[in-house]
């Protein structure tokens, strides 16, 4: 194992000693099982201690994740039929958001999310996973044909936030997110949302309004990012970890303050370590909840939508002022 990040040394240190005890045994002929079972378990265990403990900002890291699933992946492995259709029908298609029909065990789905790239030049094609005002219009317009067609939406959420460029500003940024938001909130077929990776302010929000919202174990969702916020408070990156975990950030958080309605576990060490077990584990989480909200018509389901979000969040109601 690799060193990535400085929780993991110990992990690396332990296995380290376990690959010398295994050559010093093949070296000298020299039984030395007792000593791998009896390490391989201590193994284990210090694996199990240190993933089930992370904070936030130690989450944050395994959600950047290079080797980490994106969208294609997930569409690729829980798809026996994919679709993939382009263009937002105002000029212009964004890369950094992909949508198709799907074949998920026999039932066909709109499925839609950000993508990132494994390189240099494919993270510019996709332009890191950040959308413009084109991607979350090709979104809705996705949207918009599952609804004609009565088909569950599927949503993957994992981008650091939308383009904060000037051509973005140009076409619309805002005006596109927002209108998300209000599409989202009354279309009359189920929406259910899953954060894979990064979850970062409306850019993630703007195809994250769902009648289930769901988040990956070691995912973060939140108004901004650590470092963004740091910079703003501290003019410095430098006060990210504290930003992390004032944020509460992390899938645990999120779901004690209801703003998701469940947590998908991980394999030990992130999602990248096994695909499969995540694969089957979204793929299983995909058909039950939707399943479960085919059971609604589409005026209950659209009302039950706008009831969760509008009573997330803490407020107090006065008397006015005289």
């Amino acid at each position: 194992m690799e060193v990535e990040y400085d929780f993991e040394k110990p992990i690396v240190e332990l296995e380290s000693k376990l690959e010398e005890i295994k050559r010093l045994g093949a070296q000298n002929n020299v039984n030395v099982e007792a000593s791998v079972t009896a390490l391989e378990a201590k193994i284990h265990e210090l694996k199990v201690s240190i993933y089930s403990n992370l904070n936030g900002w130690q989450r944050v890291q395994l959600a950047r994740h290079p080797l980490r699933p994106y969208t294609l992946d997930y569409i690729h492995a829980l798809s026996s039929e994919f679709i993939e259709l382009a263009g937002n029908r105002c000029g212009g298609d964004d890369k950094a958001i992909v949508g198709g029909w799907a074949r998920i065990s026999g039932d066909v789905f709109m499925v839609i999310g950000h993508q990132k790239g494994r390189d240099t030049k494919t993270r510019q094609y996709r332009n890191f996973g950040m959308a413009n005002p084109e991607g979350y219009r090709k979104a809705l317009r996705l949207m918009k044909l599952a609804e004609k067609f009565n088909k569950p939406v599927v949503t993957f959420i994992d981008t650091p936030g939308a383009y904060p460029g000037m051509h973005a500003e140009e076409y619309g940024q805002a005006e596109a997110i927002a209108r998300n938001l209000m599409e989202m909130s009354v279309l009359r077929t189920p929406i259910v949302c899953i954060v894979i990776g990064e979850g970062a302010s409306g850019g993630a929000l703007g195809i994250g309004v769902g009648d289930r919202v769901f988040m990956l174990e070691n995912t973060w969702y939140s108004v901004i990012s650590p470092e963004s916020c740091s910079s703003i408070l501290f003019r410095s990156w430098e006060h990210k970890e504290k930003a992390a975990l004032a944020l509460k950030l992390t899938a645990k958080d999120n779901l004690e303050l209801g703003i998701i309605d469940g947590v998908i576990p991980e394999p030990l060490g992130g999602a990248h370590k096994n695909p499969r077990a995540v694969y089957d584990s979204v793929k299983k989480t995909i058909l039950e909840t939707t399943r479960e909200l085919r059971a609604f018509a589409p005026d209950e389901l659209v009302e039950k939508r706008i009831e969760k979000f509008c009573s997330m969040g803490v407020y107090l109601e006065g008397e006015p002022a005289a």
